[in-house]
């Protein structure tokens, strides 16, 4: 079946009155579904231009350009189920725009995961589990512009007018399966996620291959990305806009001394670092260069002894094995990031404790202690087994 929500039948709310109304009602439902349209390409922070909310009998799509979202809190704040696929990007935005979020969440995608879907997208699993086809021709549309037209309203729309039919099936069937704690856990830990700015002098663990730099060259590129990171925000500009990545590095591996040599740095574009710019570039640069390595903020993990390779991959290979076995995602089971900081043994990661330690995390530690090990099953399968402490030699003979 081939379906796609009527523009006839969507409401568009653009006036405030209209959008009082909606929201007492929505404090009065026991579930909606939410999502939001919005563009971030040539800013900092998120632009919403779109806010979707579906529920039992009702579908609007409101117009933050027009009116103050802002009420939205009383929504979240009155503690219904919402209903999301791909939470993550949308509870920044909503959070942003509200100051508050919803105190139970359902995703759709992440849920789905313990049913052996791999991060599916909404059109897959709307057509999966309920056997209907979504048109999303209008996916890169610009949200921003209006009047929106009858294609934009219907693809808007079906973001949300499946939601709360796919989180009863959904929800079926983890039930079913026992997953029903295992999948409530999860989306408590994505809503306590922390959205906020972080901090500048972070920033640049995000640069490419930037485990990678030493000595000196780490307290230059945490001191110019914590600049680049506070003007980005100040000026309300994605961080590339102000300096690229390579100039970062550039600048890190062989720091200027001149505003001449800043010109001559690989990746700086002189018209960007006239006047008092780029004085405050060049300062951002000594800083970094007078660092005391105690000062040095590292990224977790990087004060704990690296585990070696082949450990990592004969963890990674069990997990994938215990992902078929149960039918779930393997991401959604222990990423290779997980596995590294298991055996770190870094406190708050995710295989320390949950349900995932002791479904994946007190078997790897058995691995990891010796007094497990893994083989083949001898049908295109692998186990954990007893070790029997006992060295095969090679059979050197003829």
């Amino acid at each position: 079946m081939t379906a796609a929500a009527s523009s006839e039948a969507v409401e568009f709310v653009d006036g405030g009155r209209r959008f009082a109304q909606v929201v007492d009602l929505l404090c009065g439902v026991d579930a909606y579904a939410i999502d939001t349209e919005f563009h971030r390409e040539r800013t900092y922070y998120p632009q919403l231009a779109l806010v979707q909310i579906a529920w039992d009998g009702g579908l609007v799509l409101i117009d933050p350009l027009a009116v103050d979202v802002s009420p939205l809190a009383r929504v979240f704040e009155s503690g219904a189920l919402a209903v999301l696929h791909a939470a993550d990007q949308d509870l920044e935005v909503l959070e942003r725009a509200t100051g508050a979020l919803p105190p139970r969440i359902f995703d759709t995608q992440l849920c789905s995961g313990f049913l052996g879907y791999s991060s599916p997208s909404l059109v897959t699993l709307v057509e999966s589990l309920l056997r209907v086809q979504l048109h999303k021709s209008d996916q890169l549309t610009d949200w921003t512009r209006r009047p929106l037209s009858e294609g934009q309203l219907s693809y808007a729309a079906n973001d949300v007018a499946w939601l709360l039919e796919m989180r009863s099936v959904i929800g079926a069937s983890l039930q079913e399966t026992g997953r029903t704690q295992w999948a409530a856990e999860e989306c408590a830990l994505l809503l306590a996620k922390d959205r906020s700015d972080g901090h500048p002098e972070e920033a640049w663990w995000r640069l490419p291959h930037s485990r990678q730099l030493r000595g000196a060259a780490r307290g230059v590129a945490q001191e110019v990305a914590a600049w680049r990171e506070r003007r980005a925000r100040r000026l309300d500009l994605p961080a590339r806009f102000v300096v690229s990545d390579m100039a970062v590095l550039s600048i890190a591996q062989r720091p200027p001394a001149s505003r001449e040599d800043l010109l001559r740095t690989r990746g700086v574009d002189g018209r960007h670092f006239a006047g008092a710019v780029g004085d405050e570039l060049l300062e951002a640069v000594r800083r970094g260069k007078s660092l005391p390595p105690r000062d040095v903020r590292l990224q977790p993990g990087q004060n704990f002894e690296r585990p070696n390779r082949p450990v990592i991959a004969l963890a990674s290979a069990y997990v994938g094995q215990r992902a078929a076995e149960l039918s779930i995602d393997p991401a959604i089971l222990a990423t290779r990031a997980d596995l590294v900081a298991f055996f770190q043994r870094v406190p708050d990661g995710r295989l320390a404790s949950g349900w995932r330690h002791g479904l994946l995390g007190s078997m790897l530690k058995r691995l990891a202690d010796g007094d497990a090990a893994l083989a083949f099953d001898g049908d295109d399968g692998l186990v954990l087994e007893e070790r029997s402490h006992r060295a095969l030699e090679p059979d050197l003979g003829g």
